[in-house]
């Protein structure tokens, strides 16, 4: 029997709590960072279920930076430079002029707003400047606006994030060096020369990987165990030569092997993916359970003048003033300045040195741990949950995507375009052949010339704009790798495949489209009879069982139900969805099936 306060319960708890925060972050449509925090609260100071410094000891730490260090990673793994495309110039200004800016006017709020010495307040406004990947791409992941916004966001939120913390280090060594006594150049020089080792470190075990891989040097299935300890292995190599630029190290690691071949891509980021969701719920619950009710008295009234700074002249200042002279449209620009939510890196970095600076006596230390968790909390809820809003009222909210991507042109894909096109839904055809495509350009329906498998597709199509996509070429095979790939991106309820007339679903990758499975051919071929799509209105009078038994009687085929929501989700051989009164069937019927006439109560019918 485990007692209840055994370090192996404290582990499942924590994973538990995070996940489940998660888990309701997704149900409610509630930003999950919010929810975790307000989760680990709960569990620590409230309840007492989990107390990190006794449960964990020495250990906090290490796994605190282990855990970020990966983190960084994963995002920096995210970092292609083609989204620089577009959002290039905007990025460059918000490392080269928006850091110094943003550093100069966080340290002024918190000299004159918190009340900080000086010298911290130096420290602390370094730190501010980060935004933090952990918070930013669950935000941004709820969101629906414009691709070059959220490159921006991203890339501003993972580059800036080890700056930050080298900032925070070159103060910290001014600090303990005597102050205005200490050898500023020194330092400077020490922190720089440390920064270019991190990076060339970084950059050399990225390159290092990426040729070993593609040459077969490491089986497939040591290739995450391999990255993961690679990843590992540098950052506390780096970390042992200069604090915190291991974060630098493993960032660079991450943009290396973004933008180089590995031949593992799509299977490496998966495995980072799913260890980041359970690294970042787990250090959110440690660090939000951190916070003890001695922690929260100290904080002050003062610090409320700080993060009103923060949140309404600090960022606006800092973004404006650098994206002044870009192209970047002024609406976009207020939502960036706006968008700045801290997170694990700035309450990590500031708990470490308040702990090392109290150790020095450093005066006022003690009050960077309950200035960092307000700016974090307030940052993360201020942001968090009014961001949807913010973009609908800046018009860069482009809505729940309801469009259905089709792969494959053919008869029967150009056929269901249309009658897609005709419910006013978006609808796109894709098809790496121009030929395919002639028919779809001459019923002005939208095309996409090219495999949709390309890399270069994020370019060109914004995934969030599509509810399903259903894979509809005559290759089998073909069709359950499209969703075996963008199931992860799109969500594998939301992708689907017709197979071919050997009705093989040996290849369990991507729901069979249609409730009776058809293949591709069979399709095809009902279309040169004269069947046709048809769209049935499900009423009191007129029930989905009504519904069944007219096409149990007809042989036609249910394709898929649109919700009086607007939600849009198909039948497969094995996944019937629910349909109620006021929803909409889409069917392929054959061409006997006599039309009912509308009743003048309209209760019924297929229209």
């Amino acid at each position: 029997m485990f007692a209840i306060d055994s370090l192996l319960v404290k582990i499942a708890l924590i994973g538990v709590i995070g996940i489940g925060a998660q888990w309701l972050a997704w149900r409610t449509n509630k930003p999950a960072i919010a929810l975790m925090l307000v989760a680990g609260i709960l569990a620590g100071p409230v309840l007492g279920l989990i107390d990190p410094e006794r449960d964990f000891g020495e250990l906090r730490e290490p796994i605190i930076k282990l855990a970020v260090a990966v983190i960084l990673f994963e995002g920096g793994l995210s970092l292609k430079f083609r989204e620089l495309r577009q959002a290039g110039l905007a990025v460059f200004m918000l490392v080269f002029l928006g850091v110094p800016i943003g550093w100069a006017l966080g340290t002024a709020a918190a000299y004159y707003g918190a009340g900080l010495p000086f010298e911290l307040a130096a420290l602390f406004g370094g730190v501010m400047v980060v935004t933090g990947p952990t918070v930013i791409a669950p935000l941004l992941r709820s969101l629906n606006i414009a691709p070059r916004v959220k490159h921006i966001l991203k890339w501003e939120a993972i580059v800036n994030d080890p700056i930050g913390a080298l900032l925070a280090v070159g103060i910290y060594s001014y600090i303990i060096h005597g102050g205005a006594e200490a050898n500023s150049i020194g330092i400077v020089t020490d922190v720089v020369a440390a920064s270019v080792v991190a990076i060339l470190l970084g950059g050399a075990a990225g390159f290092a990987l990426t040729w070993a891989f593609p040459r077969g040097w490491v089986p497939e299935y040591l290739k995450a165990p391999v990255l993961l300890t690679t990843v590992i292995a540098v950052f506390v190599l780096s970390d042992l030569i200069l604090h915190e630029t291991g974060l630098i190290t493993v960032t660079v690691m991450g943009v290396v092997m973004a933008n180089r071949e590995t031949y593992s891509t799509h299977m490496l980021q998966r495995f980072k993916e799913d260890l980041t969701v359970l690294l970042v719920s787990g250090v959110f619950i440690i660090l939000s359970a951190t916070l003890d009710w001695e922690v929260v008295q100290n904080f002050q009234l003062r610090f409320v003048v700080f993060l009103l700074l923060l949140l309404f002249v600090v960022r606006p200042l800092t973004i404006m003033i650098a994206l002044l002279f870009t192209r970047i449209p002024l609406n976009e620009r207020l939502f960036i300045a706006w968008i700045a939510p801290r997170g694990i890196v700035a309450v990590a970095v500031i708990g470490l040195f308040a702990l090392r600076l109290s150790d020095y006596g450093i005066a006022g230390a003690e009050a960077l741990v309950p200035l960092s968790f307000g700016v974090v909390i307030a940052t993360i809820f201020a942001h968090g949950f009014t961001a949807a809003a913010f973009a609908r009222w800046l018009g860069l909210d482009r809505g729940k995507g309801d469009g259905v991507l089709l792969v494959g042109a053919n008869s029967w894909t150009i056929a269901f375009a249309e009658f897609i096109k005709k419910q006013e839904r978006k609808v796109l055809v894709a098809d790496p052949s121009q030929l395919a495509l002639r028919r779809a350009r001459r019923a002005e329906i939208p095309v996409y010339h090219g495999d949709i498998l390309d890399e270069a597709h994020d370019d060109a199509l914004d995934m969030g704009e599509y509810q399903q996509l259903i894979a509809a070429t005559d290759n089998d095979s073909y069709n359950a790798l499209v969703c075996s790939e963008l199931a992860p991106e799109i969500g594998h309820d939301r992708v689907s495949r017709l197979i071919g007339a050997s009705r093989n679903d040996s290849q369990r990758r991507g729901r069979v489209f249609t409730l009776g499975g058809t293949p591709v051919e069979e399709q095809l071929d009902r279309l040169q009879a004269g069947w046709s799509f048809s769209r049935t209105k499900i009423t009191e009078k007129f029930t989905y069982a009504d519904f069944v038994a007219r096409m149990k009687a007809t042989g036609g085929d249910s394709l898929a139900v649109a919700r009086a929501s607007g939600e849009l989700a198909i039948f497969a051989r094995h996944h019937r969805p629910s349909v109620d009164a006021g929803d909409e069937i889409w069917s392929f019927v054959p061409p006997d099936i006599p039309k009912p006439r509308k009743p003048a109560d309209e209760a019924a019918v297929a229209i």
